[in-house]
C-alpha cells in the first residue's frame, strides 16, 4: 500500500526487477542528496558573515539532506546563527532573535518552491549583522509587487507536497505571515530583488523611523497597504502610526509618508471624491 502511495505522488518509479527514486523523492527525502548526481546541486547552503558585508565568512552549511528530511533542522540551525535582538520595541525587548521565526521559515519555504531547477545555483541564505538574504535560482512569475494578492508556482507538485506535509503555508498565505511578523516586530519591510537569474528576499534587522530611508518608508507603506487589504480592511493614517509606532501628536509624519507613497504611485485613495482628510482610506495601486 505505502509502495502504490509513493507511486501515485511519483516520488519513486516501478522497473521491470526494483522500485527507482525519482528526482522528487530523492530532492524532498533523501538522507544524503550528494548520492544522487542530478539534484545534489539543488542543496541548500548558509553562509554567515561577521559584518554587513562578504568579506569575512564566520561559518558555512552545506546542506546534505532533501528539503522535507532536512527542513526543522535547517530552520533550527538558521535561526540559531542569527543576531540577537536590541530592542524591538517595549513589547519585544526580551525576545532572543531579532526575526520572527515564523517569516525565516515561510521564506525558506518560498525559496525552495518557487526555485527553477532548470538555472543553475541552489537556494542560498546568507545571514549578515544586519540583514539576512535569501536567493533562489531563477526569476518569479509574477512581479514582486502582487506576491502578497497574487499565486503562481512552476513547482506545483513540489509546493502541494510541502504543504500537505506541514512544511509550508497554503497558497498565497506565506508572503502576508512575513509581511505580518515583520511589522509585529516593527523591523523594515521586507525588500524583494529580481535579479537576472536569482530572486532575493531580504529582511532588515530593527531601525527605528528616523533610520529608514525613503524608499524604505514607502516599502512599509505599500506592503502595509496590501497587508490591511488583503485582510478585507484599508490602510488609514492611524494604521500607519500603529505600524509604525508614531504617536497620535505626530500624525503628520504618517501623513507625509503615505503621500510619498501615493507619489510612487505604490498606493491610491480608496474615495478621491471623499474631501475629509482625517478619515481618508488607502489601497494598493493594483486594488
Amino acid at each position: 500500500m505505502f509502495l502504490e502511495k509513493f507511486i501515485s505522488e511519483n516520488l519513486i518509479v516501478k522497473g521491470t526487477s526494483r522500485y527507482s527514486i525519482t528526482n522528487l523523492g530523492a530532492i524532498l527525502f533523501a538522507k544524503n542528496l550528494s548520492e544522487f548526481p542530478e539534484i545534489r546541486r539543488k542543496a541548500i547552503r548558509v553562509i554567515v558573515y561577521k559584518y554587513k558585508n562578504k568579506i569575512e565568512t564566520v561559518r558555512e552549511q552545506l546542506g546534505r539532506k532533501g528539503y522535507v528530511t532536512g527542513f526543522h533542522g535547517l530552520i533550527d540551525w538558521v535561526n540559531s546563527q542569527l543576531p540577537a535582538n536590541e530592542e524591538i520595541g517595549k513589547a519585544f525587548r526580551d525576545d532572543k532573535r531579532m526575526y520572527p521565526e515564523i517569516a525565516v521559515r515561510e521564506l525558506l519555504a518560498n525559496a525552495i518552491i518557487h526555485q527553477d531547477f532548470q538555472e543553475k545555483g541552489f537556494p542560498m541564505v546568507e545571514i549578515f549583522s544586519d540583514r539576512i538574504e535569501i536567493t533562489n535560482p531563477g526569476t518569479p512569475l509574477i512581479t514582486p509587487e502582487r506576491f502578497i494578492d497574487e499565486y503562481q508556482s512552476r513547482n506545483d507538485i513540489l509546493a502541494d507536497l510541502m504543504r500537505r506535509l506541514g512544511i509550508c503555508e497554503e497558497k498565497g498565505s506565506g508572503i502576508d505571515k512575513v509581511i505580518f511578523y515583520n511589522e509585529m516586530y516593527q523591523l523594515p519591510a521586507p525588500d524583494i530583488l529580481i535579479q537576472e537569474k536569482h530572486t532575493k528576499v531580504i529582511m532588515y534587522s530593527y531601525k527605528t523611523l528616523n533610520q529608514m530611508d525613503k524608499k524604505d518608508k514607502i516599502r512599509a507603506c505599500y506592503q502595509h497597504c496590501c497587508l490591511r487589504f488583503v485582510s478585507n480592511d484599508k490602510m488609514t493614517n492611524q494604521s500607519i502610526r500603529e505600524r509604525f509606532k508614531i504617536e497620535s501628536k505626530n500624525a503628520a509624519v504618517a501623513s507625509r509618508i503615505i503621500k510619498e507613497a501615493l507619489n510612487a504611485n505604490m498606493i491610491k485613495e480608496d474615495d478621491p471624491e471623499s474631501n475629509s482628510r482625517k478619515y481618508k482610506k488607502y489601497i494598493p495601486f493594483w486594488a
